[in-house]
């Protein structure tokens, strides 16, 4: 359940993604919405880091200091920037490894450009910047442990398959390719270099696929909200609505060049609003 970043492949921040993620988490109670709020900011300082064009050790070594920081908030130390997170961690019982499994996510962007990873390297880092957030978000929302982990599983995969499948041309342009090599190999397709294989006329059988996985993720989703309390799955619900929404706009557009950049209208995000927001 990524919270949408501004790295193309992780993803904290294009306008658009910041607007569903704000609508999705002000309709929480204030604790709630503090905490959440709190998880973003995180994520956004982490991926800020990742995805500057610093040097890449001074990169690795400002995100080992947010490891040293984590640390010591579960140690009962927090440094200034975290100081406001000991009552969440405590309220919502947000767990230490969940935090630095992000970081490692952030992290695999950083010793070098992440380029046709095989298909177990992109589900880890799916894992890492989405899952991880998805498994402290559902502790804020109070889902049952073991559908909140589910939930955290599936939805997660399913809005980073979304991101990667969107942002194809502007993760070419940073040098990243986050396609897997397998289904690129399949495709007929063996350069990894991201501005080649953007321009591949076989492009459209890599992406295909990856857009069933993602469907059958948020069908997985969409079984374990509906099992669970419509309180508890109103944010994750809009989020998931949202990013389904961006795949189809993506399957209907097509996957070959030149790809316009593809929007959820004002009038369908209000309507998801309408109808997942207030219960």
């Amino acid at each position: 359940m990524t919270l949408e970043a501004t790295s193309p492949g992780a993803s904290y921040g294009s306008t658009a993604s910041g607007s569903s993620f704000y609508a999705a988490m002000r309709i929480l109670p204030h604790d709630q919405r503090e905490a959440m709020f709190q998880i973003y900011s995180f994520c956004r300082q982490v991926d800020d880091i990742a995805d500057s064009d610093g040097p890449r050790e001074e990169r690795l070594a400002a995100l080992q200091e947010w490891r040293n920081d984590i640390d010591a908030l579960y140690q009962g130390n927090p440094p200034p920037r975290l100081k406001d997170y000991v009552a969440s961690v405590k309220t919502f019982g947000l767990k230490r490894e969940d935090f630095l499994a992000i970081v490692d996510g952030m992290e695999m962007d950083v010793p070098q450009d992440i380029r046709a990873p095989d298909m177990a390297t992109l589900d880890l880092y799916c894992d890492r910047v989405a899952s991880a957030v998805g498994r402290l978000s559902v502790r804020v929302f109070g889902m049952p442990e073991e559908d909140g982990i589910l939930l955290a599983h599936h939805l997660g995969r399913a809005l980073q398959l979304t991101n990667i499948l969107r942002d194809i041309d502007e993760d070419a342009g940073l040098g990243r390719l986050y396609l897997p090599r397998e289904a690129l190999l399949h495709a007929g397709i063996t350069s990894d270099d991201p501005n080649r294989v953007i321009a591949e006329r076989a492009l459209p059988k890599v992406c295909l696929p990856l857009t069933q996985r993602a469907k059958v993720h948020f069908e997985k989703s969409d079984e374990i909200m509906s099992r669970n309390k419509r309180r508890a799955v109103r944010a994750p619900r809009i989020m998931s609505k949202y990013y389904h929404s961006i795949l189809d706009l993506l399957i209907a557009r097509g996957f070959n060049a030149p790809r316009e950049p593809v929007r959820v209208s004002k009038v369908t995000r209000i309507l998801i609003l309408l109808r997942y927001a207030f219960i």
